[in-house]
């Protein structure tokens, strides 16, 4: 007879949860997984994948315009939100079915309910008690908002997946990635949009130059994009109408405001302090390199430990884990030169060090970038450039950091991360032929730099 009911039991089944429950049980390991809200987590239902639709979306309105530069005529056109909205919602349910089937055919034990761990070998759904050799807490984050006056007149991303109507007037506060996303898909859909942020430059940790370079094609575009500039209250009028007072003073009419101002582990009420797993200053789980907490028995992977918050880094996290405790290969995740991209319009992408960062750590930089109109917008008529951007060890003569701001680079940066991580030099990028015509070719075309040195 065993001692535990489960050699592994996960709370939460988001992508991080999902892949280590199912990685664990095809190394023979006996898993459950608990989840109260939705398979697949955050990213799968109000995050990732949700909002890369609706920027597709979005992205059709500056493609109609575009077209008459090479030709086209693009008849009268409209957009149907609620048509939108179904799609969306279908290919959700869809994916919710392949991560309960992925599940199963694990032979993972899916548990509906919200679990909370009762001490270092046991936790609770409900009113039945669970024992377990392993237990991973992967709850993610959820989004937090500040108390001002009238703050439940706002919604956050979550909501904002859900909304009824297509607001024709949307004020965004907020400077992350989140923020700059839904700045763009409401304009590109058709809303008037405000966007304020109370620092003097959004998406902080991003390359200087890139957020600078962002910022100006936002404006083109149309938004309004305020900076030192934060709400100080919303009033809600009897029509619905909302009034957002800013903090000098400005007032602002919306149907909609959406705050994106950070997200939080979601730690509250998961028995973590009776079970003495030490906590963070803003209630993320604190892990060693092996994603242990303070209680020998208790693991913590994803965006509740607060380390990066991205889906594939949970992943990453997950399989890690899996391989420490079920296969016999201690492994520690690897969180250096991890590729991100934010997909405002134009995106952004990046990999490694920003040139802020690189300066800190290396005696001497060397700064090489380039702006330019694509070759699409010599016809298209579109004032939109991109920008692109290698920071180098002037020493070794490594590539530390590579940034995109302008179309798919996404896509582009994926390639190049590869390169980032194997340690490829400026040489190595220079012996690289590109690829003519293409945006991506400047990566490997650019041969002076705009700053040396220290």
């Amino acid at each position: 007879m065993t001692e535990y009911d489960y050699d592994l039991f996960t709370i939460g089944a988001g992508s991080g949860g999902v892949r280590a429950s199912r990685i664990s049980a095809s190394y023979g390991a006996r898993v459950a997984v608990a989840e109260e809200r939705y398979l697949g987590g955050t990213c799968v239902n109000v995050g990732c994948i949700p909002k890369k639709l609706f920027v597709y979306a979005s992205a059709f309105e500056e493609e109609f315009s575009d077209a008459q530069g090479f030709g086209w005529t693009v008849g009268e056109r409209s957009h149907a939100w609620r048509s939108l909205m179904e799609n969306k919602d279908r290919e959700i349910d869809r994916l919710n079915g392949i991560y309960a089937r992925l599940l199963d055919q694990a032979g993972v034990d899916r548990i509906e309910g919200r679990a909370r761990i009762v001490d270092d070998h046991t936790v609770s759904v409900g009113d039945r008690k669970i024992t377990a050799k392993h237990i991973l807490v992967a709850v993610g984050g959820w989004p937090w908002v500040p108390e001002i006056p009238g703050i439940e007149h706002a919604i956050t991303s979550n909501e904002a997946f859900h909304l009824e109507t297509f607001p024709e007037r949307v004020v965004i506060v907020g400077g992350g990635y989140i923020a700059v996303e839904f700045a763009g898909i409401f304009h590109g859909l058709g809303a008037e949009v405000t966007q304020l942020y109370r620092g003097e430059l959004f998406l902080r940790g991003f390359d200087d130059d890139l957020r600078a370079a962002l910022a100006v094609e936002m404006r083109k575009t149309g938004i309004d994009v305020r900076f030192g500039s934060n709400p100080a209250t919303i009033e809600k009028a009897a029509n619905g109408d909302l009034l957002v007072t800013l903090e000098d003073g400005t007032r602002i009419d919306a149907d909609v405001v959406m705050y994106a101002t950070g997200r939080a582990p979601l730690t509250a009420d998961l028995g973590l302090e009776d079970a003495n797993v030490a906590l963070g200053p803003s209630g993320e789980i604190l892990v060693d390199e092996y994603s242990r907490t303070s209680v020998e028995s208790i693991w913590a992977i994803g965006d509740v430990t607060d380390r990066v918050q991205l889906t594939p880094v949970a992943i990453h996290e997950g399989m890690c884990l899996a391989a420490t405790l079920f296969k016999g290969e201690p492994t520690k995740p690897d969180h250096e030169n991890i590729a991100s991209a934010v997909f405002s319009q134009p995106p952004l992408a990046t990999v490694g060090l920003t040139e802020a960062a690189a300066r800190e750590h290396y005696d001497a930089v060397d700064v090489y970038r380039s702006t330019f109109r694509e070759l699409k917008h010599t016809l298209s008529g579109r004032d939109q450039k991109t920008t692109m951007k290698l920071v180098v060890d002037a020493e070794s003569d490594r590539v530390l950091g590579a940034h995109m701001v302008g179309a798919h680079a996404a896509e582009i940066i994926q390639g190049i991360a590869i390169a980032v991580k194997c340690g490829a030099t400026k040489a190595h990028f220079d012996a690289t032929i590109g690829i003519h015509p293409t945006s991506a070719e400047e990566f490997v075309t650019m041969r002076e730099p705009v700053s040396s040195g220290g």
